[in-house]
């Protein structure tokens, strides 16, 4: 996955050119300022990747094919009623904050918020949760993010295991520009990579 938040979408012009089809976004707003510019890549995926608000679940379902960072059983409920509404599936990845960082979103691997979610899913008609996410706590030295990539696909291993209904684990999003070698070599499935595609940031 090619992260482009803050980067126009000429960037991701030149990148789809060059054969990428999967790209992460992190703030509804900013990606719908993009579409217009998009919308002839009717091949490319766009998810949400970042933080989601409850209010801003109908947008995005209007606007990404994914939404990678689910982190509660309401904002579920909230993107289904969304896509039923539009006749649209959505893929969903659960977000699991596998470092237990305050100031990171995403669910605790024990919290009851997880259970609820995989047992709600069966009632959930327009959403397919396909998998977990994560984003470890930084480290400098890429083999630090190792453990939270391993705990996070034995977690999917433990959850997959129970064979709940509606509910397929094969996707694990894990590892980013700095770390994703070490991610692949513990089981990650989509790398999120932004500036070893496009460049360092600049932020407003």
């Amino acid at each position: 996955m090619a992260v482009s938040k803050t980067f126009l979408p000429e960037a991701m012009l030149e990148a789809y050119a060059a054969g990428q089809r999967l790209f992460g976004e992190s703030k509804v707003q900013e990606f719908a300022d993009k579409a217009a510019a998009l919308a002839g890549l009717e091949d490319a995926e766009f998810h949400m990747i970042g933080h989601l608000q409850s209010n801003k679940a109908a947008k995005a379902v209007e606007l990404f094919h994914g939404v990678d960072s689910l982190d509660s059983a309401k904002l579920a409920a909230r993107l289904n009623a969304a896509a039923e509404a539009i006749g649209k599936t959505l893929s969903v990845l659960i977000e699991i904050n596998i470092g237990g960082e305050q100031a990171k979103s995403g669910i605790a691997p024990d919290s009851p918020e997880l259970s609820e979610i995989l047992n709600g899913a069966a009632t959930w008609q327009r959403l397919r949760i396909r998998g977990l996410m994560t984003v470890p706590p930084y480290t400098e030295d890429p083999e630090g993010a190792r453990l939270y990539f391993r705990k996070l696909r034995e977690l999917r291993d433990q959850l997959a295991a129970r064979n709940l209904p509606a509910v397929s684990l094969e996707e694990l999003s894990m590892g980013m520009s700095h770390d994703f070698e070490v991610a692949i070599e513990e089981g990650s499935t989509c790398v999120r990579i932004g500036t070893a595609i496009f460049g360092e940031r600049t932020y407003m």
